[in-house]
């Protein structure tokens, strides 16, 4: 197979064999160029597979519709495919190499008829960078071309780069019927390869994102020495021009773009900060010449969570999606443009709905509840480069930014304080491993229930997670300077159920005093569980939180804390001989802590 694009030998006979698999009717190279983005748009308006919305009130926006049972990820589908399963670990589906393949290939053969293959080059990170990672995807889908042409670099410039003798990772997808039961998200981390068939779903098929930049790039980090995480990562510049960048690993749907996109408070308008966004939901972190951790955004673009999005939630996301975005799973209005519950006040009086039925504000279902308009997954996919907050020096630095603390949080209704900091960094990777959160509409399963999700990694470590505990070890014995580590919780609530803390822009009041904890700056109170702020620490100002608030916010109960120990132990316990025994020894530690605690109130 010749290819005027590249003479990657590699490249050219694997585009072939899986050109001979699916058997697409004819096979196009994208290039990255805008002339390719309207051709393929209006190709897509062509056969349905976009809707042009109002170009007046919305430029370059389009809208997409997957199946209704395609409309998350489907983690009970998704496997980590090693030749021993000790290696893909107890908390991942493991299948056998050739048994992957042959069920696969089964599915795939033929898939493609009627349809065009086409071959997507794309760069996580900066193209050249020493953090940055190359692949290449294959795929069925108009719609993946364009959100991987907003999500990564792409193009030609990564096939130049690739050269003739490149590594990349080998992604080959097909919606193939869209049927639950013949879908499969397979990751091949020996191969570095991902096949994903059955869906259209974005975490399924945008193959650079989930699969590749957590699933496969945490194995490659574990086996080259650097980490691939689920994190944000967000400057504080003060007015002195001096930048401090923090990293945070929330599970999906807990608030890590409202993070990202921070807007400072009234109440601390006056000192002066300034945030910049760098990435809402990875970080590869590797560590520099001066022994500190650096970290990039592999990703270009987001792909964020719709519902509960709006003016008052996230200005600067509201302002990201003005234009040249994709909107998935939302209600689309007479007018051209969507609507999704949170955006505003203001349903329209009727749509059409995420399933494509009718729909008006009020609709009740057979048992009584509110039909929604748009799914509680829908999501936006849209250009890093259009948010306020984003700053190009930044995001395409060959170099990355330094990391000076690694927030961990979830939702908790109760339990876990608003923050508090670890002993070191052996007991934050301790912290890292205990984070539980209530389940959200972005994983498959039931919502409102507690999961241990450890480092917010649970669905995506690549390989045993016992191995990943102590890769994270391993990382900080070998910085000389290591990230002061925190955990938080913005949504504990009362016995009434309301939120004690106002969150979204407050939350700077936290990170605040976590860059002062980092910096040395000031005296914390030493607890069971960590250190957390002295009294009158978090600077308050215009904000009206009266002291039997603040008190509970901080209230750390061994009567709460002691029941959930064994779930944790048990957990842990299933990495047997794979768990580290640091980890170990900080459960026992915990446990004599809490036991002081009740022995001195008694």
């Amino acid at each position: 197979m010749k290819n005027e694009r590249t003479n990657h030998a590699e490249l050219l006979n694997w585009v072939k064999a899986m050109a001979e698999l699916c058997t697409p009717d004819r096979i196009v190279w994208c290039d990255g160029s805008e002339s390719e983005k309207k051709r393929l748009e209006q190709e897509a308006v062509g056969t349905g597979e976009l809707v042009e919305l109002n170009q007046e009130k919305m430029p370059g926006c389009f809208y997409h519709r997957t199946a209704v049972n395609d409309v998350a990820r489907t983690e009970h589908l998704t496997y980590i495919c090693t030749s021993k399963q000790e290696d893909a670990g107890p908390t991942n589906n493991w299948m056998a190499p050739e048994e992957a393949y042959e069920k696969a290939r089964q599915l795939f053969k033929g898939a493609m008829k009627g349809r065009t293959m086409y071959v997507i080059p794309f760069s996580m990170g900066p193209i050249g960078s020493v953090f940055s990672k190359i692949g290449v995807e294959l795929t069925d889908s108009i719609y993946v071309v364009l959100n991987m042409r907003i999500m990564t670099r792409m193009g030609t410039a990564v096939l130049e780069a690739l050269g003739s003798k490149g590594e990349f990772t080998k992604c080959l997808h097909s919606k193939a019927d869209l049927d639950i039961y013949r879908r499969l998200i397979l990751h091949f981390p020996e191969d570095n390869t991902i096949w994903s068939v059955g869906s259209g779903y974005g975490g399924n098929v945008l193959l650079g994102k989930k699969c590749l930049a957590l699933r496969i790039a945490s194995y490659l980090g574990m086996k080259e020495g650097w980490m691939a995480e689920h994190m944000l990562i967000l400057g504080i510049e003060k007015p002195n021009g001096e930048i401090q960048y923090v990293a945070g690993a929330f599970p999906s749907a807990c608030g890590k773009t409202n993070l990202a996109m921070l807007v400072p408070p009234e109440g601390l308008k006056h000192k002066g900060y300034r945030i910049w966004t760098v990435g809402d939901d990875i970080a590869w972190m590797r560590i520099g010449k001066d022994g500190r951790l650096w970290a990039i955004n592999p990703e270009n673009g987001f792909f964020g969570v719709l519902p509960g999005t709006g003016p008052a939630t996230n200005p600067l996301a509201m302002e990201t999606i003005k234009e040249n975005t994709i909107f998935t799973n939302v209600a689309l209005c007479p007018d051209g443009t969507v609507w999704w519950e949170g955006k505003d006040d203001n349903p329209p009086a009727e749509a059409i709905d995420w399933k494509g039925d009718k729909w008006q504000p009020g609709m009740k279902d057979k048992d009584g509840k509110p039909v929604l308009a748009a799914h509680p997954n829908s999501r936006f996919t849209a250009p890093i480069s259009q948010c306020p907050s984003f700053n190009p020096k930044i995001h395409e630095s060959t170099e990355g930014v330094p990391i000076s603390a690694i927030i961990f949080g979830g939702r908790r209704a109760g339990l876990v304080p608003l923050v508090y900091e670890s002993f070191n960094w052996r007991h934050g990777v301790f912290v890292g491993s205990q984070i539980a959160s209530e389940r959200t509409a972005a994983q498959f399963g039931k919502q409102g229930e507690v999961r241990l999700d450890p480092m917010a990694m649970l669905p995506f470590c690549g390989y045993n997670m016992g191995d990943y505990f102590k890769h994270w070890l391993e990382m900080g014995k070998r910085m000389k300077s290591q990230p002061k580590v925190f955990r938080v919780n913005w949504f504990r609530r009362d016995q009434n159920g309301k939120f004690l803390w106002p969150g979204f822009g407050d939350n700077l009041r936290v990170l605040e005093w976590i860059l002062d904890r980092s910096n040395g700056k000031v005296d914390a109170v030493e607890t069971p569980i960590g250190y957390i702020p002295k009294p009158n620490s978090l600077d308050l100002t215009g904000l009206n939180l009266n002291p039997e608030t603040l008190k509970e916010l901080f209230d750390i109960d061994p009567g709460e804390w002691m029941p959930t120990f064994l779930a944790e132990e048990e957990f842990l316990a299933q990495f047997g001989s794979k768990l580290p025994q640091e980890l170990r020894e900080d459960l026992e530690d915990r446990e004599k802590r809490f036991q002081a605690v009740l022995k001195n109130k008694h």
